[in-house]
């Protein structure tokens, strides 16, 4: 009985120490691995393909005369508008769901253009809503009852599948609030890192600037951060700040999201309509909403934007610049829109893949992300992309914490912590002692049985 006790003893002190080392090298290893340097890479447009949305598959393979746009529906299933039987069995062998309507791509389209080409009044938007087979045109507080009536007259000639709607608030460009960047142009939210393999740049809206604009990162204007290169705006919204320094830095690949944590943008796509989105700035912090529709058209003061996400995130003046992403993945630039993030209202959006394309830039993203090896994920620098946001109790995509454990620290955020090397040596120390004197008292103990094994047969 004595020696089957002292057998469990030495197997779980040997169990134990076993178990010291492998707490302490996962400790010293994880917090060298968080000490280095985080790996990142361009990550070009072409790999990145605009969606994994079956339902976009099928209405490029259809065509725009026999689809009406695809959606995401309540069930988190792809949907298909289409205007045949045909078109709706092919749509449903392919495992996605269909909904028949009477107007296609090509008349939706046809209408907007009508839309497009009747004098412009400012502070009106219109966008093609798949989910109703309708162009809603809408029209802000500042359009005059003349306006209104003139734009009636168009959509009514139009037909009935264009819907008139009145919106509160104003139609306005997310400029002029407290930012992260700032020049005598204005001021604005950065959005996301981007490359042309020479210089890195800052990818932003078009309206936050002029070519030429020198940029800062304080009131004071001591910390410049760089120089607009490229204006896109009008028509689109997009544009360039060339790095001072020609580099973006450690984190590069990081959205802060407050509170010392970071999302890792992994990639490039177009949202879906239907899609959750989430949106940061560095006025009114992070929000989420839903795609409501695309390839939208705003009439701003400044002039016409189009082929623009609207969405019902959002947005204060300020924000504008800032980045639109889901689960990782860069979507869109801040544009503009009405309401604030007390009442609500509806904000539109770049499309990232539409800028880079202009541009000729790839979007900067980890090494992992790229494929080329696992990078942990360091808390976002000081970049100008990264502005302080306030946290939301949202997970738009993959997280780093690095906060304490008090603030929800989890446990490989802890032993990646790089003051955890040396606690992590005396763990290895403490078993390795713990290992060598289970092996002498148990040396010591069989020396000792054979003394008196041997003491009793030769007496």
């Amino acid at each position: 009985m004595r020696h089957a006790r002292r057998r469990i003893v030495r197997r779980v002190t040997r169990l134990a120490a076993v178990g010291g080392l492998l707490l302490g090298g996962a400790m010293v290893t994880q917090a060298a691995m968080a000490s280095e340097p985080s790996g990142t890479s361009a990550f070009p447009l072409s790999d990145s393909g605009t969606s994994d949305n079956p339902g976009a598959a099928l209405v490029s393979s259809l065509g725009t005369a026999r689809t009406a746009g695809t959606w995401i529906g309540t069930d988190g299933r792809p949907v298909v508008a289409v205007t045949d039987a045909k078109a709706a069995a092919d749509v449903e062998r392919a495992g996605v769901a269909s909904k028949m309507v009477g107007h296609s791509m090509n008349e939706l389209r046809a209408a907007a253009a009508t839309l497009r080409s009747a004098p412009r009044v400012a502070g009106t938007a219109w966008v093609m809503d798949y989910r109703t087979n309708k162009v809603v045109v809408q029209a802000d507080s500042t359009v005059s009852a003349t306006d209104w009536s003139s734009m009636t007259k168009v959509a009514t000639g139009i037909g009935s599948y264009v819907r008139m709607e009145r919106t509160q608030g104003e139609f306005t460009t997310r400029l002029n609030g407290a930012s992260p960047i700032l020049s005598t142009g204005g001021r604005c939210s950065a959005g996301f890192n981007v490359t042309n393999g020479k210089s890195d740049f800052i990818l932003t809206a078009g309206h936050c600037g002029p070519t030429g604009s020198i940029w800062f990162a304080d009131n004071q204007g001591n910390q410049q951060l760089g120089k607009t290169v490229q204006q896109n705006f009008p028509g689109s919204d997009f544009s360039l700040v060339q790095y001072a320094n020609g580099t973006a830095g450690n984190g590069a690949d990081i959205v802060a999201i407050g509170k010392g944590n970071g999302v890792r943008i992994t990639g490039v796509a177009d949202p879906a309509v239907g899609q959750r989105v989430f949106r940061s700035g560095s006025t009114s912090g992070l929000h989420d909403g839903e795609v409501k529709g695309l390839d939208a058209t705003v009439n701003y003061p400044e002039g016409t934007v189009t082929g623009l996400i609207e969405t019902n995130v959002c947005a204060e003046p300020g924000d504008s610049g800032g980045p639109m992403f889901s689960d990782g993945i860069a979507l869109g630039l801040t544009s503009g829109g009405s309401g604030d993030c007390t009442s609500g209202g509806t904000t539109f959006f770049q499309p990232v893949t539409k800028a880079m394309q202009a541009l000729g830039v790839q979007m900067i993203v980890s090494k992992q992300a790229a494929g080329q090896g696992a990078a942990q994920t360091p808390a976002p620098s000081t970049s100008a992309t990264h502005s302080a946001i306030a946290p939301g109790a949202t997970s738009p995509g993959s997280s780093a914490p690095t906060t304490g454990a008090a603030n929800g620290e989890t446990l490989l955020a802890r032993l990646a912590n790089p003051k955890n090397v040396g606690p992590g040596m005396l763990v290895i120390g403490g078993s390795l002692l713990a290992l060598v004197a289970t092996r002498y008292i148990r040396a010591e103990q069989d020396r000792k049985e054979y003394r008196r094994y041997y003491s009793a047969r030769w007496s």
